[in-house]
């Protein structure tokens, strides 16, 4: 089903079944398929997003992308395994026996299984001979530098990570106020969400949903249209299933992955992050003198897609001059 969030601006919502699970990817720009080679693109830039993976909440973050990068490129952002069910009567694109990887992923929804499916989705979906641009953010960045690291060959021009929560979540401020929740107290949260989702007739959830992503200020066609997709008691589960894996697993950074494509790599780090301190910021700089590490300088949050989704935009364009010329 083809949307328009803005009148210069085509978005194309698609579900498909990637690894065995259900897939929402949100398509910026006229290109919904990328092997039709009358028109295709040189690159696609790819957004992996952070937790919870819902792509309706990138929605002005890539329609500000596709214009600041003057219309030239597609910009999709996928979600997360597990995160978005598809509407009721929404055709769901199936996986068929020639794709690579048709197979089922083990444990789909942990971070291992998100790594696994977001490299389905580029072998089944993009045209291995597409240059590619990854932007991730928070826990996406994770995701990132593990499919770089176990997929060499991607054709990756540039990586950006947002926010990146790359290591030791659990002992950050926000981190360390999860971890129980998360971790000791995940199965007792499934009780009153539960009962919550059960005893509040759909209308009332959509309600509430709307008011909450008007005082958040992320309501538009997009969410308005798909917030009700990840309000589900499965959804949910599979949220915090993999927030309790993040403070678990992201441990120590993985210095060797990213000393072998720091050539690639751009790290952006907030200033009041409390998924990831400055400290990580001046480490990782120490670290690698020479990488491409910056600190925000615009009072920007680790939510962006919340209130700064144009200044965000506006920069990666620019960062990506560079990049893009070569192509």
């Amino acid at each position: 089903m083809d949307v328009t969030a803005n009148e210069d601006v085509p978005v194309h919502d698609e579900f498909v079944v990637c690894g065995g699970v259900v897939t929402h990817v949100l398509k910026c720009g006229p290109w919904s398929d990328l092997f039709d080679t009358k028109d295709s693109p040189k690159l696609l830039v790819l957004v992996i997003t952070g937790n919870p993976g819902i792509p309706a909440f990138y929605a002005g973050f890539v329609t500000a992308l596709y214009l600041n990068l003057q219309k030239r490129y597609p910009v999709w952002v996928i979600s997360h395994a597990g995160h978005v069910s598809a509407p009721r009567g929404v055709k769901v694109d199936e996986e068929g026996p020639e794709d690579p990887s048709p197979r089922k992923l083990d444990d789909a929804f942990g971070l291992e299984g998100q790594v696994e499916h977001k490299l389905a989705f580029l072998r089944r979906r993009v045209p291995a001979s597409l240059k590619l641009v990854l932007i991730s953010h928070s826990v996406g960045s994770y995701v990132l530098l593990e499919m770089m690291k176990r997929a060499p060959q991607l054709p990756v021009l540039r990586s950006l990570l947002l926010f990146p929560t790359i290591e030791k979540i659990a002992k950050t401020p926000n981190g360390r106020v999860a971890t129980p929740l998360l971790c000791w107290l995940r199965y007792a949260l499934y009780v009153p969400i539960y009962i919550g989702l059960s005893l509040l007739p759909a209308r009332v959830q959509a309600i509430l949903a709307s008011l909450v992503l008007r005082r958040l200020k992320i309501e538009n066609a997009v969410t308005s249209r798909h917030v009700m997709n990840s309000l589900n008691m499965d959804c949910i589960a599979n949220i915090l299933y993999l927030g309790s894996q993040e403070m678990r697993i992201i441990l120590e950074r993985d210095n060797h992955t990213i000393q072998k494509h720091l050539k690639k790599l751009t790290f952006y780090y907030g200033t009041s992050d409390l998924w990831c301190p400055v400290q990580f910021y001046e480490d990782i700089k120490k670290n690698f003198p020479s990488g491409d590490i910056k600190l925000c300088e615009k009072g920007i949050k680790h939510a962006f897609i919340i209130s700064s989704n144009q200044e965000m935009a506006t920069m990666i364009a620019d960062w990506l001059k560079d990049d893009l010329a070569k192509i």
